[in-house]
């Protein structure tokens, strides 16, 4: 536990000086574009209708959620869960009130909302999706719009044809969709790990600070189609489904579709890659691979060619704040904000696992290493020991870290990255499996007043 404590602390100083390194960074150039870094927010106390809501789901979880993890029939701990995690992600949206946390908050000048009136002609704007991308463009695209592939737009047009139009609806869809992430990286833990490890994470994944994040922000949506398709891939992979090769076509289909709604999300191969090591075949790439041609070839049909776009949003990118912001800062800065982002929790967590890998490498092939609490400490009660089944956990998490990386080192990642990254720290989730049963609900603690703390004295944005 101490080491635990420790690696939580070291968390705690790395994002302290990046506050004051970057607070000496803007009041020397004015180049991070951050007023609270390496937090995309600004300083505001203030509370709202979700104060009380958000306290009460917290405290809740924290009571019973451990043992509502362990006691439920799988079948309704996913939808507990995935409910859990929206009662959560709402009642923290709304500490920023009705108005400010939900009607208007995919309605600003950067959001998709502000271009579906656009759209009179899917076709004409695929074929002039991309000549709008660039800051100099005659009626150039808002920010979030330029950034992501049209799939991202359209989503919203779509759900303004079937009369779900304005903010409050797209924020409805987006927390809804957004929070069912949760039952998709069960569902991947348990057919890749075990239903013990699955369900020894769930309150950490249902209670995560990510949730400030996540309601409201299109990115909890790309999350979810992500981590579906995962979660698909992780099924047909294990054949822990009845169909496995439909489950792998309609695996292919979710990554084809997360394609076209962020470019990041390619980075999601090194999660896909992690989850065929973990369950040690390759049978359903075919199956993937096709489910996501149709994606290409309409999209590149209609006009739209994915990696025109791509290029193009590297030269929009250096348009803006990027061009002056830093590498040298945002590079180890952009990984101190992710520490507000996963929790002490997961900070716990990562140390652990990181020790269980070691722990793993250097036991005999086949047997178990009996590296107690990760830590060297010997076995904590109720602990559980390193074993050879661990070793799909330590790859998926790996898989996660490997998108942080890759993200940050690409230099296409400047700030900003609380929401960017969601699709990838949650996978850092599962690492909490490891933690012991007897301090499940400090940890618990911490993550909520983590996650209320920072509602409550900061306005986060986009």
């Amino acid at each position: 536990m101490i080491h635990d404590l420790a690696a939580v602390a070291g968390a705690a100083l790395l994002f302290a000086a990046a506050a004051v390194v970057g607070r000496a960074y803007d009041d020397s150039s004015q180049t991070l574009r951050l007023r609270m870094p390496p937090l995309y927010a600004y300083w505001m106390p203030h509370w709202g209708p979700g104060t009380v809501a958000a306290s009460a789901v917290a405290v809740l979880v924290i009571a019973y959620g451990p043992r509502l993890a362990r006691t439920l029939p799988w079948r309704a701990l996913l939808p507990a869960a995935w409910g859990g995690a929206m009662a959560w992600s709402w009642s923290l949206t709304l500490v920023d009130g009705w108005h400010r946390g939900v009607a208007t908050r995919l309605t600003t000048a950067y959001e998709y909302l502000q271009s579906v009136g656009d759209v009179h002609d899917v076709g004409a704007t695929l074929r002039g999706f991309t000549g709008r991308i660039l800051m100099d463009a005659p009626d150039n695209w808002p920010p979030h719009v330029a950034g992501h592939p049209p799939a991202a737009l359209l989503t919203f047009v779509g759900l303004d044809r079937i009369g779900l139009g304005g903010g409050v609806w797209a924020s409805a869809f987006v927390i809804t969709a957004g929070t069912s992430a949760v039952a998709a990286v069960l569902v991947t833990v348990r057919a890749l790990v075990s239903e013990e490890a699955a369900r020894r994470c769930t309150p950490y994944v249902v209670l995560a600070p990510a949730a400030v994040w996540t309601g409201v922000s299109a990115d909890g949506y790309f999350t979810a189609v992500a981590a579906w398709a995962l979660a698909l891939l992780a099924l047909a992979a294990t054949g822990k489904v009845r169909a496995p090769a439909c489950t792998a076509l309609g695996s292919g289909v979710l990554f084809g579709l997360a394609c076209y709604l962020s470019y990041g999300l390619i980075l999601t191969g090194f999660l896909a890659l992690a989850v065929l090591t973990a369950a040690r075949t390759v049978r359903p790439v075919p199956l993937v691979l096709l489910g996501m041609a149709p994606w290409f070839v309409l999209f590149t049909a209609a006009g739209f060619w994915w990696f025109e776009g791509w290029s193009t949003l590297v030269e929009r990118y250096y348009q803006g704040a990027a061009r002056v912001r830093p590498y040298t800062y945002f590079v180890w800065a952009n990984l101190a904000a992710q520490t507000a982002v996963v929790g002490p929790a997961v900070v716990a967590s990562l140390r652990r696992a990181a020790a269980g890998a070691g722990a793993l490498a250097g036991s005999r092939p086949g047997g178990d290493s009996r590296g107690g609490d990760a830590g060297g400490n010997g076995r904590a009660r109720g602990a559980p020991l390193f074993r050879q089944e661990h070793r799909a956990l330590l790859l998926l998490v790996a898989g996660g870290v490997c998108c942080v990386l890759a993200a940050d080192l690409s230099g296409m990642s400047k700030g900003e990255t609380e929401r960017i990254w969601l699709p990838f720290t949650l996978w850092l989730l599962p690492a909490t499996a490891l933690l012991p049963p007897g301090a499940r609900r400090w940890w618990l603690a911490a993550q909520a007043a983590l996650a209320l703390t920072v509602n409550h004295l900061l306005i986060t944005g986009w």
